[in-house]
């Protein structure tokens, strides 16, 4: 059976720069973050999750440079880093 090691973040990061889908009307998606001075970046190729909690939209994001997936939330316009999983 394999192990996926998954490690809890839940620190804010800095988005670097986007990119667009455009054959899902444009949506907006994260593609460099930098956290705690070492940059990440991603393939284009990643998923899109819209929560609500009362009033209020939250955006959830897994995406992946290759070698690791990266949950990253967006609330309020703060984007956070919340785990990171070995593996894609």
């Amino acid at each position: 059976m394999n192990t996926i090691a998954a490690i809890n973040v839940n620190k804010e990061v800095a988005v670097n720069s986007f990119y667009f889908q455009p054959n899902k009307n444009f949506k907006m998606f994260p593609k460099q973050i930098e956290l705690d001075g070492a940059r990440y970046v991603f393939i284009e190729n990643g998923l899109r999750f819209l929560i609500h909690k009362g009033q209020q939209l939250v955006e959830l994001f897994d995406m992946t440079d290759g070698q690791s997936t990266f949950r990253l939330r967006l609330e309020s316009g703060r984007w956070t880093l919340v785990g990171i999983r070995a593996g894609v």
